[in-house]
């Protein structure tokens, strides 16, 4: 199962990075994250782990897998029967601003009954995601 959202966001990639990779502060910029904490200090870096609330969903350890700052990072989280995996890239554009690419996939024995069951919800949660970012890095 795949899901993705895309925006653009009038700032540049540095911007959308601090913002984006500072994972403590996602719910005061989206409604998909009730609670977020790091369980490490430090920069986003492979490793790095955080600890996710959503609503109507269980609390999830999420683990960076990849880094390339300040344009993408990856990470992983492990249920029984399904593996997601949530890609975040930052695009830059010739005029300045950036593209936002949010995609999670999901994959193992139940990822199709957890898909069926879950799948607006995950698209609903990874579009106020990428409005909630482009609303908050295009605040003055």
């Amino acid at each position: 199962m795949r899901f993705e959202a895309v925006t653009e966001i009038d700032a540049d990639a540095e911007r959308v990075w601090r913002v984006q990779s500072d994972i403590d502060r996602w719910p005061e910029w989206t409604a998909s994250v009730s609670r977020a904490r790091r369980l490490e200090p430090g920069p986003l870096t492979v490793g790095s782990t955080a600890r996710l609330e959503q609503p109507r969903l269980r609390p999830a350890v999420w683990r960076v897998v990849e880094v390339e700052a300040p344009y993408r990072f990856v990470w992983v989280s492990n249920a029984p029967g399904v593996r997601s995996r949530g890609d975040h890239r930052i695009v830059p554009l010739p005029d300045g601003r950036v593209r936002v690419e949010l995609t999670l996939e999901q994959s193992g024995p139940l990822a199709a009954v957890v898909g069926r069951l879950y799948g607006g919800l995950t698209r609903r949660y990874l579009r106020l995601e990428a409005d909630g970012l482009r609303r908050c890095c295009e605040r003055p």
